[in-house]
């Protein structure tokens, strides 16, 4: 996974409440396991017209937003079916910071699992960020991971909260495995002491063995 560290780019506003999963990316792309090429069916429903044609309307078929980096959105943004297709449809077409009042719970978990900053700052101020990324002379926003800090075009600095396990994943570019191999050597110690507290027999032994077994000898009488 890509470290996340500082995010400097084009901000878009799509300011609608309850934008789920579907409508990020439709059920028709979920076939792939494929990570990559989802980002040209991102929002497909708004982006292209019946005949597979761009929607010059919509944003993300505008300039400077073709190249947005931050999303800024509506409450309750990624709700509906878990898919986790979805945070990777905006990897995908580039966008690696959303900001909204709130998330779903299950996308909001998948977006720091692949590599999204999600963000969670107050309705008024979320209001003046989609302001902001409505116009192209005030859509330039700065992410800073390590400070916490959004800054607009203006020179205003916001401040974010973001837990800091999934802070500290973001900045090195860890995953679940790479997070549970940087921890081996305390799951192997605890492993090794599960050892040594329970009984372990052979596959296939039976239950008779496994009162038998050393391990259980030390045990007995103690509830």
């Amino acid at each position: 996974m890509e470290p996340f560290c500082r995010l400097d780019g084009i901000a878009a506003s799509l300011p609608a409440a309850n934008i789920d999963t579907d409508k990020i990316l439709a059920a028709a792309y979920l076939k792939t396991t494929l990570r990559s090429g989802l980002g040209k069916a991102l929002f497909s429903a708004n982006r292209y017209t019946e005949d597979g044609q761009e929607n010059a309307d919509f944003v993300l078929n505008q300039m400077p937003w073709r190249q947005t980096k931050v999303l800024v959105t509506g409450p309750n943004f990624g709700c509906g079916s878990s898919r986790e297709h979805a945070p990777w449809a905006l990897l995908d077409f580039g966008i690696r910071c959303i900001v909204a009042p709130s998330f779903a719970d299950i996308f909001f978990n998948n977006c720091f699992k692949n590599g999204i900053l999600a963000v969670t700052l107050a309705d008024d101020i979320v209001a003046i960020l989609a302001a902001d990324a409505r116009s192209p002379s005030t859509a330039h926003m700065v992410v800073d991971l390590e400070s916490q800090t959004l800054r607009r075009s203006n020179g205003e600095v916001i401040l974010f909260e973001v837990d800091p396990a999934r802070k500290r994943s973001l900045l090195l570019g860890w995953d679940d495995i790479e997070e549970a191999i940087a921890h081996l050597d305390v799951i192997e110690a605890w492993e090794s002491a599960q050892d040594n507290r329970w009984p372990s027999v052979p596959v296939g032994a039976g239950f008779n063995a496994l009162l038998d077994s050393p391990k259980r000898e030390g045990q007995r009488g103690v509830s």
